[in-house]
């Protein structure tokens, strides 16, 4: 049976458990029902780690009776305990590293894992003196940007000080990073990617029901699963449709996922004269995912830097849950991208937001059906070796 959230009255320290078991202390702002990929992240690691040991202390997703009982339902339904914040994001505050302090001791927890070092992991030196003997912080793409101001750049060190150990994506992630720390905190550093459940994404996930649903069943389908944001690139390939529709006359570009660009890249696929051949499928339940993008022929998501380097791609999930489902993939070179493709054999790396590079590569892939088939198993397979979520939730509890 589920094991409720614990609800705790205001003002108050909260039920006292038996500490006789050693238990871990998650400590984030990124969990569900908030959406998106950091939260996918935390809350697969935290499925696979031992629910009787596991206390997640989190902020509230949004204010309002119908974002409150969305939470409620969800933490109601997890396996462990839940407890939430009043506030809608946790800062390392003196009222939030007080409570997370006496969620430690009162729950028996002797392991903290921040879901985001920066900024929660500048709580690390009091929840040690509060009697956490291991904190383990994880790392995502914020924290690159981070390392390259000043004055977050010294809190990233003072983080690095504070922490037994911190994770990171990848080879783009670890070098920026680094860079900020010590170089005892750096040669502490370990990889702790998302990893991907090759149960949930496969070939066989449902994609035909999908494109007979959107009536694409004899189309080529170029399928982008992500958050429209620009950083994406759902831009760059709706610029690479003209050319694409050159050689691909009956092509379609599939969007899946909602966010604040929608409309702007719904004015530019208007503007370059291709709208009949862009479908927007706005927000899709998790558990339709695979599916859709079971429902393409080629994956495709050419991410690009922006803000300086401060708005850059930690890794790109996506990417992965694409080759589990047996798809080639075109993929940009922002920040941790590449790192989730093996180039010139699951996909391509692009330069992002140049529409020529991304059109090149998906032309090659819709016109050669042995390519598509030969780059999408050796995804599969890669998926397999490396990315299972049981192989990387291991490495979580021997950090903890």
């Amino acid at each position: 049976m589920p094991v409720r959230p614990v609800r705790e009255p205001p003002g108050g320290a909260g039920p006292v458990l038996s500490a006789a078991m050693d238990k871990t202390l998650i400590v984030t702002n990124d969990f569900p029902p908030r959406p998106g990929g950091i939260q996918a992240f935390l809350h697969n690691m935290a499925l696979r780690l031992d629910p009787d040991r596991v206390v997640v202390y989190a902020s509230t997703w949004k204010r309002g009776a119908e974002g409150e009982a969305a939470t409620a339902a969800f933490d109601a339904d997890q396996p462990f305990t839940v407890i939430r914040d009043r506030t809608t994001m946790l800062l390392p505050t003196p009222r939030v590293t007080r409570r997370a302090a006496e969620l430690l001791r009162t729950h028996g927890c002797s392991s903290v894992w921040f879901g985001a070092a920066a900024p929660l992991g500048l709580m690390g030196p009091a929840l040690r003196e509060a009697g956490a003997r291991r904190l383990v912080a994880t790392t995502h793409g914020h924290e690159a940007g981070w390392a390259q101001l000043p004055a977050s750049r010294q809190l990233l060190r003072r983080i690095g000080e504070g922490t037994d150990t911190l994770t990171y994506l990848g080879e783009y992630t670890r070098s920026r990073i680094a860079a900020a720390l010590t170089p005892a905190a750096a040669g502490r550093m370990v990889q702790l990617p998302p990893g991907v459940d090759e149960k949930t994404f496969h070939p066989d996930s449902g994609g035909d029901l999908v494109r007979d649903r959107l009536g694409l069943t004899d189309r080529p389908v170029v399928v982008c699963v992500s958050r429209l944001v620009p950083r994406k690139g759902q831009d760059t390939l709706i610029l690479a449709m003209p050319a694409i529709l050159a050689e691909q006359p009956d092509a379609v570009l599939l969007i899946v996922g909602g966010g604040p660009y929608e409309g702007q890249l719904r004015k530019l696929a208007a503007r370059t004269g291709v709208l009949d051949s862009v479908r927007f499928t706005g927000p899709v339940p998790w558990a339709e995912l695979p599916a859709h993008y079971g429902a393409g022929d080629v994956f495709a998501m050419p991410c690009r830097t922006r803000r300086g380097g401060l708005d850059v791609e930690g890794l790109g999930i996506v990417y992965l849950e694409a080759s589990a489902t047996g798809l080639p993939v075109v993929a940009g070179d922002s920040g941790g991208a590449p790192d989730a493709v093996l180039d010139g054999e699951t996909g391509w790396v692009v330069r992002g937001g140049s529409a020529e590079e991304s059109a090149e590569r998906i032309n090659a892939l819709l016109g050669d059906a042995e390519l598509r088939r030969r780059m999408g198993e050796r995804g599969r397979a890669w998926v397999e070796e490396k990315w299972r979520w049981d192989l990387l939730a291991e490495r979580l509890r021997e950090l903890l």
